[in-house]
């Protein structure tokens, strides 16, 4: 608790934004989302550059939260990770990406649990409260609910469910990025 009452006097506002889904198009096998296997195979999804522009002039700290599991478990290369975080970094105004590779081991750091948007909000000087976290599976939901934010659910169909209600749900990071635009107060 002292770390959010802590980052909530310093004052800057965020849009937390999870990566695969949100950002860039997610492989759906069965109903569930996985994350591109190769830099090839990493594509922005439609609008996403425009709405992070328009956040990031907004004044908005934009920092990619993100599990990636799969390099804990030897089935990804962290450099194939990597390289597709400089590409995020060429094409978007953002301000860090923070990356949790733990593999199911507990943690505090791998989403559903807030360690990611806790270290990034000490470290950026962030106000959870007036900040956003956007993202397409019910841990995002839960992690920025549990951290404090505005929880925005980017709804995709996967065979999987909600355990907490998000205050938002829509259909891509533009409509989010929209709703978050029309308003300066820290619950819209």
């Amino acid at each position: 608790m002292g770390k959010r009452l802590m980052s909530s006097a310093l004052g800057r506002r965020a849009v937390f934004l999870d990566r695969d889904g949100v950002l860039n198009r997610a492989r759906v096998v069965a109903g569930k989302p996985y994350p591109p296997e190769t830099l090839d195979a990493f594509e922005l999804l439609p609008g996403v550059v425009q709405a992070c522009r328009d956040l990031h002039e907004a004044g908005f700290l934009l920092i990619v939260a993100t599990n990636q599991p799969d390099v804990g478990r030897g089935t990804q290369d962290r450099a194939v990770v990597e390289a597709m975080h400089e590409e995020l970094r060429r094409l978007l105004p953002l301000h860090a990406i923070e990356v949790c590779y733990d593999a199911g081991e507990p943690s505090d750091f791998l989403k559903p649990e807030p360690g990611m948007l806790l270290r990034a909000a000490l470290e950026h000087q962030v106000d959870l409260s007036s900040s956003f976290m956007v993202g397409d599976r019910w841990k995002d939901v839960d992690c920025g609910r549990s951290a404090g934010c505005t929880t925005f659910f980017v709804d995709c169909g996967y065979a999987e469910h909600l355990r907490s209600m998000p205050d938002f749900t829509v259909s891509n990071l533009p409509e989010a990025a929209k709703l978050i635009l029309l308003t300066n107060h820290p619950r819209i």
